[in-house]
């Protein structure tokens, strides 16, 4: 075991600060990875609050951070996978029983016994739970770390690791193509990942927002189209005309009026979390044979998988990088959604003090 600098959480209410966190000394299936980037999800912000206490109460103090990029420092005896040097990164999960259905179908993120990359029970005991990448480094299992392509820029690439496969895996599991048209609702971090990876998959992009300031952004991002979803003249136009829908917003609104946008057959996935329950109309599904989906993460395989989709099409996230001395600022400016997209934090800042 060694000591790792971080930043921390002391309590819902108390801003981030210094910490000294013990990591586990390297086994034989382990790698050692010194942190260079970490994105800040709207998840990380939950759960420094204590916001998620219903299903998901924090245990402080709390290092966030899922969404890794780093070099190999070490490697355990048994590693085959990534040797010292390698640039690789660390998403959402660090463990699973790998045992379970959905772990033999490549499915880790839906094992009900998955060990998350902080604020999860840690089988090694190395501390009362897992602690995140707002830290030095990190030892995490070698089928939890993934080849991240070398030309990608490495800060861009963090958000890959959450909102690049979130986004990614419904899109490619309802087969968007060329010939399609798809839309993305929501502006954010996730929706505007989903934009450029919807492009790079071949469909005709239309973003959706409330906003009429983020139309020129969305069409910079690579929208062919933008809906300003409070016209009510231009939904009423594209009705019935959008084979996927990805949507993407965490805050409350009428589901009903982004279902009627489907063609016959069409589906819509949930990636975003409204705190309230949606208010679903029966006949927004039935007349159409729509279907509404919902979409967590993604597996090991999908998410290497989508590392290497998004090397071979130059895609990475739109980022603002901070230094962890800044991280308080950034919450608060996060609440006010005063980013484009994407936080990700500088690491080597946590050696200024």
């Amino acid at each position: 075991m060694y000591q790792a600098k971080a930043y921390a959480a002391p309590s819902a209410t108390k801003p981030l600060g210094p910490l000294s966190i013990p990591r586990r000394a390297v086994t034989k299936t382990d790698v050692e990875i010194d942190v260079l980037f970490c994105g800040v999800c709207h998840s990380d912000l939950h759960q420094v609050r204590n916001e998620w206490k219903e299903f998901m109460p924090t245990v402080y103090p709390l290092v966030p951070g899922h969404e890794i990029i780093g070099r190999v420092n070490k490697v355990g005896s048994s590693v085959t996978t990534h040797k010292k040097g390698d640039l690789v990164g660390v998403g959402c999960l660090v463990d699973s029983d790998r045992t379970c259905p959905q772990c033999a179908d490549g499915l880790e993120n839906l094992c009900a016994s998955g060990t998350f990359t902080y604020n999860s029970v840690d089988a090694h005991k190395t501390a009362p739970v897992t602690y995140g990448g707002y830290s030095s480094s990190i030892v995490v299992d070698q089928h939890f770390v993934l080849r991240v392509p070398s030309h990608l820029d490495p800060a861009g690439a963090a958000p890959l690791l959450c909102a690049g496969i979130t986004t990614y895996s419904p899109l490619k599991r309802f087969g968007v193509a060329k010939g399609m048209k798809v839309g993305v609702a929501g502006l954010g971090g996730l929706g505007h990942m989903g934009v450029k990876l919807a492009k790079a998959f071949g469909a005709h992009t239309v973003v959706l927002t409330t906003s009429e300031r983020k139309k020129a952004d969305a069409l910079r991002l690579g929208a062919d189209e933008v809906i300003v979803s409070t016209h009510a003249a231009d939904m009423e136009r594209h009705a019935g005309s959008f084979h996927f829908l990805l949507d993407t917003i965490s805050a409350d609104h009428d589901i009903n009026a982004y279902l009627g946008l489907l063609r016959h057959d069409g589906n819509l996935t949930l990636v975003g979390a409204p705190e309230k329950p949606l208010a679903v109309s029966a006949f927004s599904l039935l007349f159409g044979r729509r279907s509404l989906s919902g979409s967590l993460i993604g597996g090991i395989p999908e998410t290497q998988e989508m590392l290497d989709f998004c090397g071979a099409h130059n895609v990475t996230s739109e980022v603002e990088v901070i230094p962890i001395q800044r991280i308080n600022e950034a919450f608060e400016r996060l609440v006010r959604s005063d980013v484009r997209y994407r936080f990700v934090i500088d690491m080597a800042s946590l050696n200024a003090g």
